[in-house]
């Protein structure tokens, strides 16, 4: 599954067919190819061995600095137009989070650029899955960026697990700050089977460690924002901190990392990049800040909104797909929505708008050299049960009979138990939150029923066990 394909800082041609790619090494494209095959099966062509001069295109309003006082993307550009554009490689541009990030900092005047190396897409082919939005090419997708704002996103298409790909990345780009959404980011996807749950970690973990030592080599001053997630903290029945936690014991006291409890071998990875970077901090100086990360749900960006071939992709499937966005298209297509258990399984929720807005006030207020700050990003708890309750409210105003089934949980998880996760520090930044409301659920509804002839019904239930999955591949969709 890993990619071996690279292509380095690309500059678009002018011809639609084909597009150049500068660099060392450089490779001509076929655009026809791309958008006809998956990212398993791309052909590129070597055109050229010898060195080449990167070709940079810088975007308009500058966003730099650190102030006593929290500042905003926005902020930064109109305090220091008159300098350099702030540099945001976004390594996993081309995913859920990713995609709206992005686009979001381009739009804020920051010099942007998406390193990915598609095997989300991939994912879906081998798991016969699909988006319910139609996605284009993140070829097409940058074109059309440009085409509607003028603004230019540089693309690094290979693995970051592959070194030397991303050392030309980083030694070509200069990134003032390093975006990381880059890893395979299901729990159940790593739970499939033994190969699966290899994948997961490898890829996440290692793909961590090299952007670490990336910045270490060739971007000492980067600011590393790492997507975590609150799932690293479990469900203890104690509060839970942002990061740290003072305790005392045995008539000592001292702040420690709060404890961690994940509950699959994707939220393991999450934990040891949480505790490589923090060594990493400690030894080299790195600067990063952890976002812990809650459930995200909605689909639209005032950037993403834009136009058509911007949307982002609105996964419903019982391996990638959130719980909020899986009940408002079971709602639609009037399929029970899916209780695992009992039901009272609590999570802290984030709107995709808030996401993008918590990463650009973590670029905009960054960790000074060698801190390790952490920071708890979901802007409202609920159990399950509770978002069953909204969304059955919320689709009987539009006429929709929603019904809710119980049915045997494939996790293994607490099902009703104490969840209380402190969330102050970027609000205390200055995060506004776009809170769960009616119109954001008659939204999603109603965007659900548009496309509901895309939906797949066979992948609404869950078929990837905690307790059943075991050594051997499972090569036919689940």
């Amino acid at each position: 599954m890993k990619m071996a394909h690279l292509i380095t800082n690309c500059s678009f041609s002018t011809s639609p067919a084909v597009k150049t790619f500068s660099g060392s090494p450089s490779y001509h494209l076929n655009v026809g190819q791309l958008q006809n095959s998956k990212s398993s099966n791309l052909c590129f062509k070597s055109c050229s061995k010898r060195q080449k001069k990167s070709y940079v295109t810088c975007a308009s309003a500058a966003v730099q600095g650190k102030t006593q006082t929290p500042l905003t993307g926005s902020q930064q550009a109109s305090d220091q137009s008159s300098s350099k554009p702030k540099k945001v490689m976004v390594i996993g541009g081309d995913g859920y989070c990713g995609w709206a990030t992005a686009l979001h900092l381009s739009n804020k005047g920051y010099e942007v650029a998406i390193v990915d190396n598609l095997v989300r897409r991939l994912f879906d082919h081998q798991l016969g899955l699909d988006s319910l939005t139609p996605i284009t090419s993140i070829q097409d997708r940058i074109r059309r960026w440009k085409s509607l704002t003028g603004k230019t996103i540089q693309l690094f298409i290979g693995d970051i697990c592959d070194f030397e790909f991303l050392s030309e990345a980083f030694k070509s780009f200069e990134p003032d700050a390093a975006v990381h959404f880059g890893e395979q980011r299901s729990a159940p996807y790593s739970m499939i089977d033994r190969s699966r749950a290899v994948y997961t970690q490898h890829n996440n973990v290692i793909g961590t460690l090299n952007v670490l030592f990336a910045i270490k080599e060739y971007s000492e001053e980067c600011h590393l924002v790492k997507l975590g997630t609150m799932g690293e903290y479990g469900t203890p029945n104690i509060d839970i901190e942002e990061g740290f936690i003072t305790i005392t014991h045995n008539g000592r006291t001292d702040t420690l990392p709060y404890p961690k409890q994940a509950s699959s071998f994707y939220h393991l990875s999450k934990v040891h990049d949480s505790h490589n970077i923090a060594f990493t901090c400690k030894a080299w100086g790195i600067r990063a800040t952890d976002l812990n990360q809650g459930v995200v749900y909605g689909l639209r960006t005032d950037e993403t909104a834009m136009h058509e071939e911007l949307s982002n992709r609105f996964d419903y499937d019982g391996v990638f797909g959130t719980a909020l966005n899986r009940f408002c298209v079971q709602a639609a297509v009037g399929h029970p929505l899916t209780v695992y258990g009992k039901g009272g399984q609590t999570r802290g929720y984030l709107d995709i708008r808030d996401t993008v807005q918590c990463v650009e006030l973590a670029i905009a207020n960054p960790a000074k050299p060698g801190e390790f700050r952490v920071f708890n990003q979901f802007t409202e708890q609920f159990s399950v049960n509770e978002l069953a309750k909204l969304v059955t409210a919320a689709g009987a105003k539009l006429g929709l009979d929603v019904q809710t089934k119980s049915g045997p949980n494939p996790r293994v998880e607490a099902e009703e138990h104490y969840y209380n996760a402190k969330h102050t520090k970027l609000i205390e930044l200055g995060l506004v939150p776009h809170l769960l409301s009616d119109s954001l659920l008659d939204s999603l509804l109603n965007f659900a029923v548009q496309y509901k002839d895309r939906v797949d019904t066979a992948q609404i239930m869950p078929s990837v066990s905690w307790k059943k999955m075991g050594a051997k591949p499972r090569t036919v969709s689940v």
